[in-house]
């Protein structure tokens, strides 16, 4: 009496086998190509400010944030939505000085730093609300974290981040960009294609969001773990 046996042979395992591979080789190709271009994204982020910047500096001849309520109605009329820095504290809106007065993070109008972005939305340069009272005013990063800008200072308690030197010295730049929400292993990508490689040096650092305050130290590359997130900045 026969007996029929059923099952695989060798070669279909074999090209079972190759398809799973190919699959999974696909998936990952997939999340590394996923990975890079929010990585370009953010560093877009870093690229794109200083050019509203000077284009806002060659058009108005002024600096973005840093004008009166009365400039601003003489150049984007009619004006409603516009609202120069209002002052409520020493050295916020000292306006005219050619300084954006105030931390990058700063959440309120008696910042330059925060109207800063309605100045170049209304100019055109930027894409976003121009209320500042709007919900999505702030501008984010490809993270879901919000965006900062503010004037450069060697003050180590008002620099947004400072290096890991004996005596701190606060990020170098007459202005610094700030990126929260950034994963760990997304800084390190920054820092290499942008500046030295390491995340405490240089014209960009990194400090751990968890903790993060105005004047933070930055943190080694070789501390960097890459499933936290960190504060990302840059001197220009």
């Amino acid at each position: 009496m026969k007996h029929n046996q059923s099952g695989f042979t060798l070669i279909e395992i074999a090209i079972v086998l190759v398809i799973i591979g190919l699959l999974l080789g696909g998936v990952l190709k997939g999340q590394e190509l996923i990975n890079s271009a929010k990585v370009k994204n953010l560093a877009n982020d870093f690229k794109n400010i200083p050019v509203f910047i000077y284009g806002y500096q060659d058009k108005y001849k002024a600096l973005p944030g840093d004008q009166t309520q009365a400039k601003l109605d003489e150049q984007f009329p009619p004006a409603a939505t516009s609202s120069a820095c209002a002052p409520a504290a020493a050295g916020l809106c000292a306006t005219g000085n050619g300084v954006i007065d105030g931390a990058w993070n700063a959440t309120a109008i008696t910042s330059e730093s925060f109207v800063f972005w309605q100045h170049v939305r209304l100019a055109g340069l930027a894409p976003g609300a121009t209320s500042t009272a709007a919900t999505d005013y702030l501008p984010t990063n490809a993270s879901g974290g919000t965006i900062g800008i503010q004037s450069g200072t060697t003050d180590t308690t008002k620099t947004p981040i400072k290096d890991l030197s004996a005596t701190p010295v606060a990020i170098r730049g007459s202005y610094v960009i700030c990126s929260k929400g950034i994963l760990g292993k997304f800084a390190k990508q920054l820092d290499t294609q942008m500046d030295d490689g390491n995340t405490a040096t240089g014209s960009m650092m990194s400090a751990l969001e968890s903790t993060y305050l105005v004047g933070a130290s930055a943190v080694a590359t070789g501390s960097i773990d890459d499933a936290l997130t960190y504060t990302v900045c840059m001197g220009v």
